[in-house]
């Protein structure tokens, strides 16, 4: 059995929600039927700006997911801005961080579209992720499908990679599709021998998600976000996520930190 998790990203239901002043969607409502559903993990990305998930959103998914020990928060986000605060806040209150994923956006992204550049970035990257082992929280880097970058990602200290997919979800249908499957497995390997671990996000939906599965050997976990929340608008969470498993091979949660 595949023993991916899903990780369900919050931020588009703090987005509808911030438009107006009703305190509706509840992103931890929301958090909750995912969790019920099966989703072995909540990922949130609290930029600075917070222009979707806000600080209260982090210690209240914190909060909540202490009465689920079994399933994992992951808080992304850039290192040089407030995400170090961020976590070093949830930590302090006794809330749950199991993993950091460390993403080189600027402060007015639209969206995450690239991974780091370890030639530029080693040496500060490095006391970051020893800080935050420290803290005894899983670091994970967020990083284009280059099998050469990959030794360089363990050299720093990270535990895992997540493979930014989106070269793949736009190839998806088309002629490019099985290339980049192709390059997106070889990666997996790169990473998988220099002893890391394999996390993937970015654009992946129910359409082209079991075939990464099924073609990139080793993902521990997917993060999934825009496309999942999409679909739950129509479907509701609980047979959203669901859905999502049954594309992941799996119907219940895996044990916590696995992999």
């Amino acid at each position: 059995m595949n023993k991916t998790s899903l990780s369900v990203n919050l931020n588009k239901v703090a987005l509808v929600r911030n438009t107006r002043h009703l305190g509706i969607p509840s992103v931890t409502r929301a958090a909750t039927l995912c969790l019920q559903a099966g989703a072995n993990g909540i990922t949130v990305h609290p930029r600075p700006d917070e222009r979707h998930i806000r600080g209260g959103d982090v210690s209240d998914l914190g909060e909540l997911l202490k009465a689920w020990p079994d399933r994992e928060f992951n808080i992304e986000g850039n290192p040089y801005h407030n995400l170090m605060d961020c976590v070093r806040e949830q930590l302090d209150r006794k809330l749950p961080v199991h993993q950091v994923t460390f993403v080189p956006d600027s402060e007015g992204q639209f969206t995450s579209d690239h991974g780091w550049n370890l030639a530029q970035d080693a040496d500060r990257l490095r006391r970051l992720i020893a800080q935050a082992h420290a803290w005894g929280v899983r670091v994970s880097l967020f990083m284009d499908a280059d099998p050469q970058a990959m030794g360089a990602a363990k050299a720093v200290g990270a535990d895992r990679v997540e493979l930014y997919t989106e070269p793949y979800a736009a190839a998806w249908g088309t002629a490019q599709q099985a290339a980049q499957l192709a390059r997106f497995a070889e990666t997996a390997r790169a990473a998988l021998h220099a002893g890391l671990g394999v996390n993937a996000g970015h654009d992946l939906n129910r359409d082209n998600l079991s075939a990464f599965i099924q073609q990139v050997p080793g993902v521990s976990e997917v993060s999934i976000g825009h496309a999942l929340i999409a679909d739950a608008l129509e479907l509701g969470y609980t047979a959203t996520i669901q859905g999502y498993l049954r594309c992941l091979g799996s119907s219940s949660p895996r044990p916590l930190g696995e992999g």
